[in-house]
């Protein structure tokens, strides 16, 4: 993890917390199989009521997920979940934001490093960025559409990563 992104993470809220962690794992979906483009959607609502139903949509995903595959890089995803707090609380997000940063970067660094890790450190530090930038007395919803266009591309060219990876196996 980059100092900036620790330094991010250090000064984040609850919501750029969740938030964060949330989009490491989001990025990293293309490395369970099966796994649908929208399996966190609860969890990204919730982030965006400010954490309200947290805990029980936490359970709906965690319960999905338990269907895909048991590849190592698999059981790394499905621990950056299970490592997600059933509380909505800042030093037990601020803890599963640094985890999910760090096995991000662990799991794009197996896949290959070099470029892809770089661009998943640019693409932390810009999330993160686009959470601080937004008013903390403003809708939680505020600040997460360029978070999910961010990701949505991310888990593109992992899927496409993943897919050369099995073509060249």
């Amino acid at each position: 993890m980059s100092q900036s992104a620790q330094e991010l993470i250090a000064e984040a809220g609850e919501r750029g917390l969740a938030a964060s962690a949330l989009a490491c794992l989001d990025r990293c979906l293309p490395l369970l199989d099966p796994a649908p483009d929208d399996l966190l959607r609860p969890l990204w609502q919730s982030v965006a009521e400010g954490g309200a139903g947290w805990a029980e949509r936490l359970g709906e995903v965690r319960a999905a997920l338990e269907e895909t595959d048991d590849a190592d890089s698999a059981v790394l995803v499905r621990k950056m979940l299970g490592a997600a707090p059933s509380e909505w609380d800042g030093a037990a997000l601020r803890a599963w934001a640094e985890a999910c940063s760090l096995t991000a970067l662990e799991l794009h660094q197996q896949l290959g490093g070099g470029p892809l890790v770089e661009a998943e450190e640019r693409r932390q530090v810009r999330i993160l960025e686009f959470l601080a930038g937004t008013p903390s007395d403003g809708p939680p919803a505020a600040g997460l559409r360029p978070v999910l266009e961010v990701s949505a591309e991310a888990r593109r060219v992992l899927r496409a990563v993943v897919s050369r990876r099995e073509r060249g196996a």
